[in-house]
């Protein structure tokens, strides 16, 4: 172990040259980052004597105060022991996935007439199927087979036969309206279709349309008949590739700016599962730490196929795929696919992620262009609408993620000063809202937004040193689509098509049009008082 005070005081020829896991902290002893290296010597040495490295890593490097390793065999042990370390100590510049979570399966429970439910956990008191990553295909797969084989969803054996049954969704084995022996066939035909075995099902439902429309029992004929059609049109939906025997996932990066993309799609069994989007800091070897963060907490399938290498060196990829084999117990290998169907669900969710990338680029292109602290994933903008010197109020709208967030929507009625002041609109309604929001306690906007010039935008301004608030203010005006920041009388002009402005003038012209319909509603209030009065 070595200790620094500051970057300069870091010398390369103290730290080994042997394979294995450096760890860095702070001047408070906490573990501030793990990392793997084949050469430690060489890995560390980059943070220290690189001078193009990224923001995230930088204020990494500024913090650290020891150097500690653990030296090992070879890499695979030391993705092993870094993969431990991580989960142990979850230091704060890993790659963390927050939106990593457990996903749900759906299960058939082993008792002597199994129900079928939702589960986060596997369980050797549940016969599991899944996880699937997209919880609406789940919910339409686990309502299909109900409705198709007739499963109970009830968690007890009631006397009588309940709802489900007299719905025809269940065949009622607590009231004895059906046999072990045929209530076992249900199931095993469920397990069958939850398998992924859908021509099988679906051969196996036509055989018995086939016998009873020739036992001139019509109605079951056409009862059957509408489960084939309920399977086939959810198959055709989510099947990719019939022929597939094993799993699959996709994972594309793309990196913009000082953030990495990434977005995960999974394939089991032929069927296409979902996808999950992932944003994280850009450092060094990112998609590796990416990866290996993923398949930490998510199921790793047999195939993992990439848009780009995470590795440098093919003895560096062997031993990302021993160790994603070691946690699987099972063969893993990572794919860059160049043709045929493979290189298709690359392409496929490179697509899904380009088009998050038209939102998210905008956001980046507001947080570079602006000189933001962070990026403006929330959004709120002001305008202040009146008809002469009646009926002055403003609207609020905020956009998350550059989607409106409705529920977040505010109206503002003047209470302050009467006749047409824009300037002191302006001051007390950003005075009202961003102090009430410190009363109670809210998360604050990444960004406020003032429909108007550099009068306005001084206003608001003011308004936000009142309450000693230092939260990124901008305006835009009308006429030109210019950009006004505080202090500073001329306006930046960008390209009225870019993404960010295309964005900035979505959210304006939303806001100028939830003011003027707050307006019109004042209006017709007071004509209709008038009216009532005569």
């Amino acid at each position: 172990m070595i200790k620094i005070c500051s970057r300069e005081d870091f010398k390369s020829s103290e730290v080994p040259t042997d394979p294995g896991v450096y760890i860095y902290k702070d001047i408070e002893d906490e573990i501030l980052y793990v990392g793997k290296a084949k050469n430690l010597r060489s890995r560390v040495k980059n943070y220290f004597l690189s001078n193009d490295l990224p923001a995230k890593t930088k204020q990494l490097v500024k913090h650290i105060r020891q150097i500690d390793w653990v030296i090992v065999n070879n890499e695979v042990e030391a993705l092993l022991l870094e993969n431990q370390l991580i989960k142990k100590h979850t230091p704060k510049y890993n790659v963390n996935l927050k939106d990593a979570k457990t996903y749900a399966y759906i299960s058939l429970t082993r008792e002597p007439f199994p129900r079928i439910l939702t589960s986060r956990k596997v369980s050797r008191k549940l016969e599991s199927f899944g996880p699937f990553t997209d919880g609406y295909t789940r919910q339409d797969l686990q309502r299909l087979v109900v409705r198709v084989f007739k499963l109970r969803t009830c968690k007890n054996l009631h006397k009588r036969p309940c709802l489900n049954y007299h719905i025809k969704l269940c065949t009622a084995p607590c009231a004895g309206k059906v046999t072990r022996e045929e209530y076992a066939e249900q199931v095993s035909q469920a397990r069958a279709f939850l398998n992924g075995h859908y021509q099988q099902t679906i051969d196996q439902l036509k055989e018995q349309m086939l016998v009873a429309s020739e036992a001139k029992q019509y109605e079951t004929a056409l009862e059957i008949r509408n489960q084939i059609q309920s399977i086939r049109l959810l198959t055709e939906r989510q099947i990719v590739d019939n022929e597939r025997r094993f799993d699959q996932d996709v994972l594309v990066f793309k990196q913009v700016g000082e953030k990495v993309f990434a977005v995960q799609m999974g394939v089991r069994k032929g069927v296409l599962l979902g996808k999950k989007e992932f944003t994280v800091d850009l450092q060094p070897m990112v998609e590796q730490e990416f990866l290996k963060a993923y398949y930490t907490t998510n199921q790793i399938p047999r195939e993992i196929l990439l848009n780009k290498p995470c590795w440098q060196e093919s003895e560096e990829k062997e031993a990302l795929e021993q160790f994603l084999s070691s946690r699987r117990l099972a063969p893993v290998s990572l794919t860059i696919p160049r043709r045929a169907d493979k290189l298709a669900l690359v392409q496929l969710a490179e697509k899904n992620l380009e088009s998050r990338l038209d939102v998210d680029a905008a956001l980046v292109d507001l947080q570079n262009n602006l000189n933001l602290p962070t990026l403006p994933r929330v959004i709120e903008c002001f305008d202040i609408s009146n008809l002469g010197t009646e009926h002055v109020v403003s609207g609020m709208v905020t956009f998350k993620d550059a989607k409106p967030d409705k529920k977040n929507y505010r109206k503002f009625k003047i209470k302050t000063f009467t006749g047409q002041d824009d300037f002191a609109a302006v001051n007390e309604v950003v005075m009202r809202r961003y102090k009430r929001q410190i009363e109670e306690k809210n998360p604050l906007p990444d960004l406020v937004v003032i429909d108007g010039g550099p009068g306005q935008v001084s206003a608001a301004k003011a308004a936000l040193q009142k309450l000693h608030l230092q939260i990124p203010l901008i305006g835009l005006a009308k006429e030109n689509e210019e950009i006004y920041l505080p202090g500073d009388p001329e306006p930046k002009v960008f390209n009225k098509n870019s993404r960010m402005m295309l964005l900035l003038r979505k959210i304006r012209d939303a806001t100028h049009d939830f003011s003027l319909g707050y307006n019109r509603k004042r209006r017709e209030m007071k004509i209709r008082e008038e009216f009532t009065k005569h």
